[in-house]
């Protein structure tokens, strides 16, 4: 498989980057909206959202992943 690799970016320098790109400035403030929202602590606690959604336990995502994968759904052409 391809190696993958996370890079933590500043909601700011992204952003930044984001407006350097010339990103519509509406867009840029709701990107800075949406982190400023998800990423404040309050979606910190695991809920069962998804088990009430699906009615069924949510599946590990390594596993959707891996079954995902050998399906071959992701190398087939758009």
């Amino acid at each position: 498989g391809r190696k993958i690799s996370f890079v933590r970016v500043p909601a700011n320098e992204f952003l930044q980057g984001f407006r350097q790109a010339g990103a519509p400035e509406d867009m840029i403030w709701l990107l800075d909206y949406l982190f400023s929202t998800i990423l404040d602590g309050r979606n910190a606690q695991i809920c069962d959202g998804v088990e009430r959604a699906l009615g069924r336990p949510p599946k590990d995502f390594s596993d959707f992943a891996n079954e995902v994968a050998a399906s071959g759904l992701w190398s087939a052409a758009a």
